[in-house]
């Protein structure tokens, strides 16, 4: 006679709790529940980066000899830097020229991570770091030191061994100002742009000369960097099943 209620009373339960569940929370999205347009934003300013250097692929080593303060100012990227600085030193450009173009190659995407951190916290943080140790470790240390770990974190995170994306999102997350966070940002990115310019003017003919040759062959290197990165796409899909 007690179990018939009993079933019923568990069956209404489960039915509740299915009806609070939101159809809209995703594990492998940052936000809970429906997105808000700040969400959508910032989502797909982040998902356009990753599609923008994507993009850009191709052409790295064809610009790379030919036009590297180009390539430094669309991508940011080392090769570029050193191989500007280096066409510096043999009379093509200055290093003045090269050390401004990197900050909008360095940085043009940063503030949208910042931003990520600041909307979705730990759930961005975590995100980012594929939920292995690097966002916990972050978060701990935050919680621990907050802005006497997040500056110097901030201004070291071209040099340090984890995506960067991890850092910036650490900062908007634990209230750092975007003015704060900008001039931080270029501290770093300049320090780290001056490391490989000095590099590159070091290097001097011997870098343009291996830049050129990487131009020369340019579509293999494209080919060879396009089909590596799909490779490695499928794997890390496989990995993941």
């Amino acid at each position: 006679m007690t179990e018939e209620p009993t079933a019923a009373a568990e069956q209404l339960s489960a039915q509740q709790a299915a009806a609070r569940a939101d159809p809209w929370d995703d594990p492998r999205l940052p936000w809970v529940g429906k997105p808000r347009r700040v969400d959508i934003l910032c989502w797909a300013g982040i998902t356009i980066s990753g599609v923008y250097y994507l993009i850009l692929l191709p052409f790295r080593a064809a610009l790379v000899g030919t036009h590297p303060v180009l390539l430094e100012l669309l991508n940011g990227s080392t090769e570029a830097i050193v191989a500007a600085a280096a066409f510096a030193r043999v009379g093509h450009g200055s290093l003045a020229v090269v050390m401004l173009a990197s900050i909008p190659g360095l940085m043009k995407f940063d503030p949208l991570y910042w931003w990520a951190g600041r909307i979705w916290g730990e759930r961005i943080i975590l995100l980012f770091s594929g939920r292995r140790k690097h966002g916990q470790k972050f978060i701990a240390r935050v919680r621990r030191w907050g802005r006497w770990f997040t500056w110097p974190a901030v201004v070291a995170a071209p040099f340090l061994p984890v995506p960067n994306a991890i850092v910036y999102a650490v900062a908007g997350w634990a209230g750092m100002s975007l003015a704060t966070f900008v001039i931080l940002d270029a501290i770093g990115s300049l320090l780290w742009a001056g490391m490989l310019a000095g590099l590159g003017y070091a290097l001097g003919h011997h870098a343009v000369v291996v830049a050129q040759a990487i131009s020369r062959y340019g579509l293999y290197v494209s080919i060879a960097i396009v089909v590596l990165v799909v490779a490695g796409q499928m794997r890390g899909a496989r990995l993941h099943r």
